[in-house]
């Protein structure tokens, strides 16, 4: 379903760390972070860039860093990676769930408006498969109503919207560099930010606290990215245009491959956006949970790593269930989508065969 992009000027930086045997730096901002951090934050095109051991430990420390704590209400997709309502809840707020857009599974903004009140500390668009959310919209109501605006932007590095880089829109934006991602630091995330206040918390914040003088100015965590990690991700990041590049071309051709099959919802970008193609999505119109499960577990058997992303919402999910007291139903478009949907293999490492032979495979079973 994923090949992470190793090639061989990352193996060759691993081990010009392991020789120097600088692994971390106490204040989490060795050699190789300082200049991932610089390089990423010049992609994006962003002042400042901090780097942090995960995509929820870059969340978390975004949460804290607009002061949302006990109290608040932070409004979140539930079609969403679950890391997103855990940063809610390590943070001390509720997260307070919406529903999506039917077409691009993307936070809809009319449903969070409906989800408002006094204690709304927060939003948290997530750019959903890589697929921007309407960020003007977002912006626009976060201002309107003295919001913090944060994007999670896991699966969507170079992805764009009206010519924008994802993670320029809010006051801060989370990426993710799991092995699931378009680069990867093994594990490994990165808060990115144009106001250098809201920077320097973060770098705080992934040190426990520590201030200037390394003394606790508040309470942090150990959050801190190793040298390793940012060796990775630094040479990965020199690629990722061609990598970008190449995840578009297979999801072009993927689509071509399937408009022949009816009852297929294929995934689209909608005028003004780009997509970083992080996750390619079809979904199965009309079909039922079982039917879905069974064609995912026949592509398995056939070779094709299908997946399901997201088969349990957040709000279904037992913990939030019983912590909450939500009740099914309350979101038919995240449950709906949640029911139907299923993701192929489309990475930069695959073949036009390869990808033929996808789309042979899912003909077969779809009639």
């Amino acid at each position: 379903m994923f090949r992470p992009p190793i090639g061989r000027e990352e193996m060759e930086a691993v081990m010009g760390v392991l020789r120097d045997k600088t692994l971390t730096d106490e204040n989490g901002s060795g050699p190789y972070v300082k200049r991932f951090e610089e390089a990423f934050a010049k992609y994006v095109g962003v002042k400042y860039a901090v780097a942090l051991s995960s995509g929820t430990a870059a969340l978390h420390a975004a949460l804290l860093a607009v002061d949302v704590g006990p109290g608040d209400e932070v409004i979140v997709p539930s079609f969403a990676p679950t890391p997103v309502a855990e940063a809610v809840v390590l943070a001390g707020a509720k997260p307070v769930f919406a529903d999506i857009n039917p077409e691009t599974y993307t936070l809809d903004v009319a449903s969070v408006e409906e989800k408002l009140t006094d204690k709304t500390r927060a939003l948290v668009p997530v750019h959903t498969y890589g697929l921007m959310a309407d960020m003007e919209a977002f912006r626009s109501l976060a201002k309107e109503r003295g919001l913090a605006l944060v994007e999670a932007a896991f699966h969507a590095h170079g992805a764009e919207f009206k010519g924008q880089k994802a993670g320029t829109y809010g006051d801060l934006a989370c990426f993710s560099f799991n092995a699931m991602q378009p680069i990867t630091t093994g594990e490994g995330g990165m808060v990115v930010a144009s106001r250098r206040d809201l920077a320097e918390t973060i770098q705080s914040i992934r040190v426990h606290g520590a201030g200037k003088y390394g003394s606790s100015e508040r309470l942090g965590h150990n959050y801190k990215m190793t040298e390793i990690a940012a060796a990775l991700g630094y040479y990965q990041l020199q690629r990722l245009p061609k990598i970008l590049e190449s995840r578009r071309r297979n999801a072009q051709i993927l689509t071509s491959l399937l408009e022949g099959i009816g009852r297929l919802q294929l995934p689209f970008e909608p005028p003004g956006y780009k997509h970083s193609w992080g996750i390619y999505t079809v979904r199965l119109k009309g079909g039922k949970v079982g039917e879905r499960n069974k064609l995912v577990f026949k592509l398995r058997a056939s070779g094709v790593q299908a997946r399901v992303f997201y088969e349990t919402p957040i709000h279904m999910a037992p913990y939030y269930r019983r912590k909450y007291g939500i009740r099914p139903r309350s979101l038919p478009r995240t449950e709906a989508a949640a029911r139907q949907v299923f993701s192929l293999p489309c990475h930069q490492d695959l073949s036009e065969e390869d990808l033929k032979y996808v789309a042979a495979k899912l003909k077969k079973l779809i009639r």
